[in-house]
C-alpha cells in the first residue's frame, strides 16, 4: 500500500497550551482553540485536539484550516459530543498539506495511530487476509497472508475472512494442482505426499512436473484469480480434446475433472458480479443509535465474501459522515479497487475518489447504482446490513443482561465493562504458557488477548499455582507501568481465574504484593465430578456460590472460561509445535539458514551433526575447516 511521502506534510506544534486543571472546562477549551486560530493558515491540513496530558482527543481535516477550526469556538452550534470534546481540549497540533486529498489520507493515518475517543473508528481485530503467490521460488506456493506485504510475489484480495481464503486455496489445489507445503517440507521430500495421490498437487518436490509445466499452472491460477477464468476454461477444454484425440483417456479424464471443478467454482462465486471486475460494495444500516456497515468484496467478477462492521463512537454523528470516515480508514488498510459501489450519495465522494486514486496510482470511482444487477447487489448488501444489525442488537441486549446478572451474583457495584479471564496450559510442565482473554459489553475483545510464556526460574515446571502467580504479577506490573492513573481503560473490573481455591489464593497474594485491593477476583472450578453445569465460584474469604444448571449467567461464565481454555491450549500447541521443529543447530554461533540447510542435507538430522567427527564436518559442502572446528567444539566442549 502506497503511503504519502512525509515531506509533503509540515507539522507545526501550537504552543498555546492553557495551563491549569485537567478537568473539563468549556471556557478553557475555547480559549485554547482561539489562541491557535491567531496563527492558523487558510490552507488544507489536519488538526489534532489534545487534552491536558497531551493525549489525542480528535483528528480532523479541512480544506481551509482556519475556517474549519473557528467553528469549534461557536459553542452553541456544536452537538453535545463536540461540546464535551472542546471542554477537554487544552492544545492543538497542526499539520499543513498541499491538497485536501492529502489531508484526507493523513487524517486516516493519524486516526489509525492514535484511536482518538471522539473520532468514528473502524473497529476490527485483525488485518484482512490475502492470497499470496510467491515469486522467490522455482515452484511458487499459494498461501494465506496477513499483515505487511514484504514477501516478493502477487497478492490477491482482500478476502472477507480466512475461511474465504481457505476455500479459494482448496479450489486452486483442485484446479491447478499447486503445492501448499512449506519450503522446508518441499526440500526434504523423497516421494509424493497424499495430496498428489488425491489429485490436489502436481508433486514438483519429486519432479513429477518440470519447472516449465508448473509455470503454466501458475499462469492459469493468476488468470483465475484475476477474473479471466474463461481463458482457463477454454485452455482446459482444448487440452482435454487433444488428449482424447491422442487416445490418452487417462489424461483427458484429469482435464475433465479440473474443468468440472472450475465450472462448479464459477457457479458458486459469481453472484450478480459478472462484468463488475474489481469492486467493493458498501451499505449502511442504523437502528437505536447503533450502525452496521456491510461490505462485499468482488475481485475479477468473483464474490470473495462479505463482512459486517460496527464502527465505534457513532453517537450523534450523521450516517453519511460515519460512512465517509469508515471508507477513509478502511482503505488505509487495503488497496482500493477500481470501483466502489455505495448505497447513498456522499458529500465528499469526489474528494474520496481523488484521495483513493492518488494512493492507488490509478483511477478509483465511487458510484450509486440506480438499476440493473449492480443495484440488486446494493439492495442485497443493505438487507444483510439490516439483518446483521438486528442480530447485533439482540446479542447486545442479552450481553447487558448477563453483565447485570454477573454484578448481582458477585456483589459488584455496577456491571463490569472489562472482564479478564486467565488460564494456564502445559503438558507435564513443558511448553507452559499463560493466557488472558478480555470481554466486555460488546463481547470478546480479541485484540486485547495476551499470551505469557512461563519463563521465571523460580516457577517450577508443572506448578499451576506458581504459573498463575507469574502471569498475574507480570500483568499488574505492566499495568502499573503503562497506565498508573487508570485512564486508558486497560484495568479490569473483574478477574476470573480458571481454577479453585489454590489458584485464587495465588492471585490474591499477587494483588496484595502489587497493592491492588479494589478489583474483584473469582475462581471457577468444575465442581463435583468435574461436570459442566455444576461449577463452583470461589470468592475471597472462603465464600462460594453456585447457580442453577439452566441459568443464563452460568452459561455466560462457561463461555468465558471455555474461551480462555481454548486460547491457552492454542498458545500451548503453537509453542509445542515450534519446539518440536527446533534443531540443535539453531543455537550454534555462525550457523545461519543456508549453512544449517547444507548440514542437514549432508548429515540428514541435527542429531547426526551433533555426533559427527571433526573430519566428517570438514567434508560437508560450504563448511570451512574453521567453521567445522567451531561446530565440533560447540557440541564437544573441552575439559
Amino acid at each position: 500500500m502506497t503511503t504519502p511521502p512525509t515531506d509533503r506534510f509540515h507539522e507545526e506544534q501550537a504552543t498555546y497550551t492553557v495551563r491549569g486543571s485537567d478537568k473539563p472546562d468549556l471556557e478553557a477549551g475555547v480559549a485554547a482553540i482561539r489562541n491557535v486560530l491567531r496563527t492558523l493558515p487558510v490552507r488544507p491540513g489536519v488538526y489534532r485536539m489534545l487534552d491536558a496530558k497531551g493525549d489525542v482527543l480528535y483528528v480532523g481535516k479541512a480544506r481551509a484550516l482556519k475556517n474549519r477550526v473557528i467553528n469549534y469556538t461557536q459553542v452553541t452550534r456544536l452537538s453535545k459530543r463536540l461540546q464535551r470534546m472542546v471542554a477537554q481540549t487544552r492544545d492543538m497540533l497542526i499539520v499543513t498539506t498541499n491538497t485536501e486529498a492529502e489531508a484526507l489520507l493523513l487524517e486516516a493515518q493519524l486516526i489509525k495511530r492514535y484511536r482518538p475517543p471522539y473520532n468514528v473508528l473502524l473497529r476490527d481485530d485483525k488485518s484482512f487476509p490475502f492470497i499470496l503467490l510467491r515469486e522467490d521460488h522455482a515452484f511458487p506456493r499459494a498461501q494465506l497472508h496477513r499483515g505487511v506485504r514484504r514477501a516478493k510475489g502477487q497478492y490477491y484480495g482482500p478476502f472477507a475472512s480466512a475461511g474465504s481464503v481457505r476455500t479459494t486455496l482448496t479450489a486452486l489445489q483442485k484446479l491447478f494442482l499447486l503445492r501448499s507445503c512449506t519450503d522446508s517440507f518441499f526440500a526434504n521430500r523423497a516421494r509424493p505426499c497424499l495430496l498428489y495421490q488425491i489429485k490436489r498437487c502436481s508433486a514438483p518436490c519429486v519432479e513429477r512436473i518440470d519447472q516449465a509445466g508448473y509455470a503454466e499452472l501458475i499462469e492459469d491460477a493468476k488468470d483465475f484469480l484475476g477474473g479471466r477464468s474463461t481463458r482457463v476454461q477454454e485452455r482446459l477444454g482444448r487440452l482435454m480434446a487433444e488428449a482424447a484425440e491422442n487416445m490418452d483417456f487417462e489424461l483427458a479424464a484429469v482435464y475433465r475433472d479440473r474443468l468440472r471443478a472450475l465450472t462448479y467454482v464459477q457457479g458458486t462465486q459469481t453472484i450478480y458480479a459478472e462484468g463488475l471486475g474489481d469492486a467493493d460494495i458498501f451499505a449502511l444500516a442504523c437502528k437505536g443509535g447503533t450502525m452496521c456497515i456491510q461490505a462485499f468484496f468482488i475481485r475479477g467478477g468473483q464474490n470473495w465474501g462479505h463482512r459486517s462492521f460496527f464502527p465505534a463512537h457513532t453517537n450523534d454523528v450523521p450516517e453519511d459522515e460515519v460512512l465517509t470516515a469508515f471508507l477513509t480508514q478502511f482503505y488505509e488498510e487495503v488497496p482500493a479497487p477500481k470501483t466502489i459501489l455505495l448505497d447513498r450519495e456522499l458529500a465528499e465522494a469526489a474528494l474520496l475518489a481523488e484521495a483513493f486514486s492518488a494512493r492507488a496510482e490509478r483511477r478509483v470511482s465511487l458510484r450509486l447504482p440506480q438499476r440493473g444487477d449492480h443495484a440488486k447487489m446494493i439492495r442485497q448488501a443493505k438487507r444483510n446490513a439490516e439483518e446483521a444489525l438486528d442480530r447485533r442488537l439482540a446479542e447486545t441486549s442479552t450481553q447487558h443482561q448477563n453483565l447485570r446478572g454477573l454484578a448481582e451474583l458477585f456483589g459488584l457495584p455496577e456491571p463490569p465493562q472489562r472482564i479478564e479471564v486467565y488460564d494456564n496450559s502445559h503438558v507435564m510442565g513443558t511448553n507452559a504458557v499463560g493466557a488472558m482473554i478480555v470481554a466486555g459489553p460488546e463481547g470478546f475483545r480479541k485484540n486485547s488477548y495476551r499470551k505469557f510464556n512461563i519463563k521465571r526460574e523460580e516457577t517450577a515446571p508443572g506448578d499451576d499455582f506458581a504459573m498463575m502467580r507469574e502471569v498475574l504479577s507480570r500483568r499488574f506490573a505492566r499495568l502499573e507501568k503503562e497506565d498508573p492513573d487508570r485512564t486508558k481503560g486497560d484495568w479490569p473490573d473483574l478477574l476470573l481465574i480458571d481454577g479453585g481455591k489454590g489458584q485464587l489464593s495465588s492471585v490474591l497474594e499477587v494483588m496484595e504484593d502489587a497493592g491492588v485491593h479494589d478489583i474483584p477476583v473469582v475462581g471457577i472450578s468444575k465442581g463435583p465430578d468435574r461436570d459442566a453445569g455444576r461449577e463452583v465460584f470461589h470468592l475471597p474469604g472462603g465464600r462460594e456460590a453456585t447457580l442453577p444448571p439452566n441459568n443464563p449467567v452460568l452459561f455466560y461464565l462457561q463461555r468465558l472460561r471455555d474461551e480462555a481454555h481454548r486460547f491457552a491450549i492454542g498458545a500451548h500447541r503453537q509453542k509445542r509445535a515450534k519446539s518440536m521443529a527446533a534443531s540443535p543447530l539453531d543455537e550454534v554461533p555462525g550457523i545461519g539458514p543456508s549453512r544449517k540447510r547444507a548440514l542437514l542435507m549432508h548429515f540428514g538430522t541435527g542429531k547426526a551433526v551433533k555426533g559427527a567427527a571433526l573430519e566428517d564436518l570438514e567434508k560437508a559442502p560450504g563448511i570451512s575447516k574453521a567453521m567445522a572446528r567451531g561446530i565440533y567444539d560447540y557440541f564437544h566442549p573441552r575439559g
